[in-house]
């Protein structure tokens, strides 16, 4: 080699070396920081566990330095960049509700998704007539206007306007796993019912053809029903002022779901799964209850149907199931219950309030009974304690459908209850290891992530806000109609060009077999007729 090709050689080596330090010196590319974003959100469901979500959402933004203001019928308390808006004169809370109402009015899809709809437009009313709201949408030429809107979606379009009015990007935040009958219209593209089970559906995932069948035909029913509700609504007074704008899409959906408990899935970009995003920090357990937990030789039963069902309104039948079953368990029971109980049985402690997060993270803490709500079900996951489920409404019966096929849960029918039920899976969930092993094998499983769900929050939103609300994430669905999007425009297309070329060969076919008759009758033909 010569001395100039050696000096060369050694020139690249230095020049790669240098590049390589530079390379490990400036660590990964990181996006351009955003500086204060001004956010605008707003809580349309007067539910606790729906504002604990949206609360968690935007706390993670504020703790990023971010301002927001949030309309809310739960006001907690002012803090850095955050102000709130007391809506709560304007909605009616549902806290405690008879046991016979949930199954009148929230069981059957027939009954409850035109209510949602018609409850949905009614708290836009309420929202979007507030002084306050139509202050906050006036368009303003300073700094003083919002970048992003962040909002619940219920069962209306409606919920939309302000970002629709402010033609800013919007964010939905879904406190429960992704709402079936409204993805469509978040994100373009509907849920395939042969591999995705429907929000309102009672399994996890949808194996046998009955279950197939009944799917689609649940999801079939229920966006119809959504939108046939909505359209005569809006047929009925159409001068609703969030009805005369074509309502802005989302530029993201932040949900309350994770594989670790669901099913996978193909969803879009936009879809952020931020499942456990409420999980906060352990707090110290108030005295009392720490020292019946830890008093307790053979561990703790927790048991909770949430804040929205009155457990006193339950029937005789049922309570009276309960009572006598975890009077015979080894266990201590904590449970909460509403009103005065009698007939407590000894190893149990009823209050109307228990800290929840931090119970299930005792580890003398055995078994979670519950109605399957979404915020209990990350608790319990992030926990890693089975659970025993009476799934009531709504996504109560997928959520605990998911439990069981996770193989840390067994659900049942709260009216079809009695003691020996009851008490054989209490006894099977506690003494199989199975159900604990599982449980712990979810909870790794939620726990493992590149990104924490706060982060992944700020990010998005961050990322929404630096590319003037990220267009690029929508589906191209959107610019389709209905009959496009299932093909039902080329199915036709095909169909009409097989009729063609069936009508073709028919023809040509008949022509072949009218000559080829017409042939062979020639020529079997008496000779003397040939001749003549």
């Amino acid at each position: 080699m010569s001395n100039d090709s050696k000096a060369a050689a050694d020139m690249c080596r230095v020049v790669v070396t240098v590049a390589c330090c530079l390379l490990l010196v400036a660590g990964p590319w990181t996006p351009p920081p955003v500086d204060g974003m001004r956010v605008l959100a707003v809580e349309t469901i007067a539910g606790k566990s729906h504002w604990n979500f949206m609360r968690a959402v935007l706390r993670a933004l504020t703790d990023a330095g971010h301002t927001v203001t949030v309309f809310t019928p739960f006001p907690d308390g002012e803090r850095d960049n955050y102000t709130e808006v007391d809506t709560s004169a304007a909605f009616r809370m549902k806290l405690d509700v008879d046991l016979a109402e949930v199954l009148e009015k929230f069981v059957e899809p027939s009954a409850f998704l035109p209510l949602l709809v018609t409850v949905s437009r009614s708290l836009c009313d309420a929202i979007f007539q507030d002084e306050r709201m139509k202050a906050a949408m006036r368009p303003r030429t300073d700094r003083g206007g919002y970048d992003v809107v962040i909002v619940e979606p219920m069962g209306s379009e409606c919920v939309s306007h302000a970002a629709t009015v402010l033609g800013l990007p919007l964010v939905f935040v879904v406190p429960s796993p992704m709402i079936s009958y409204q993805e469509g219209s978040f994100l373009g593209h509907v849920p395939n019912p042969a591999v995705v089970s429907h929000l309102l559906a009672n399994h996890a995932v949808p194996r046998s053809f009955v279950q197939r069948f009944s799917n689609a035909v649940l999801s079939a029913y229920s966006v119809f029903v959504v939108r046939y509700t909505e359209w005569s609504l809006k047929r009925a007074d159409p001068t609703k002022p969030y009805d005369t704008l074509a309502p802005v899409r989302p530029s993201a959906v932040f949900v309350n779901s994770h594989f670790a408990t669901e099913a996978s899935r193909p969803v879009p970009p936009n879809f952020v799964h931020v499942g456990g995003l409420h999980l906060e920090k352990p707090m110290s357990l108030p005295t009392d209850i720490l020292e019946f937990i830890d008093e307790s030789s053979n561990g703790v039963i927790y048991f909770t149907f949430g804040s929205v069902v009155k457990m006193s309104t339950m029937p005789d039948y049922i309570q009276k199931s309960f009572k006598e079953a975890l009077a015979q368990v080894p266990q201590r029971v904590l449970w909460k219950y509403e009103g005065e109980m009698e007939d407590i049985p000894p190893n149990v402690m009823i209050k109307k309030w228990f800290p929840q997060r931090d119970i299930l993270l005792h580890p003398k803490v055995k078994l979670f009974i519950s109605h399957g709500g979404i915020s209990g079900v990350y608790e319990t996951v992030d926990a890693g304690v089975p659970v025993l489920g009476f799934p009531l409404f709504y996504d109560q019966h997928k959520n605990i459908a998911n439990l069981v096929d996770a193989g840390m849960a067994i659900s049942m029918e709260l009216l079809s209850v009695s003691t020996d039920k009851v008490l054989n899976s209490i006894l099977e969930l506690i003494n199989d290891e199975k159900y604990s092993i599982n449980a712990k094998i979810t909870s790794e499983r939620l726990k493992d992530r590149p990104m924490s769900p706060e982060k992944l929050i700020v990010y998005w939103t961050e990322y929404i806000h630096r590319h003037n609300g990220a267009p690029h994430l929508k589906s191209h669905a959107f610019n389709l109609t209905w009959y496009q999007y299932f093909l039902l425009d080329v199915i036709a297309a095909v169909l009409i060009l097989t009729l063609i070329i069936s009508f073709m060969c028919y023809i040509v076919i008949k022509i072949i077999y009218k000559y080829s008759l017409k042939h062979i009758m020639y020529n079997f033909k008496p000779k003397t007729e040939k001749l003549s």
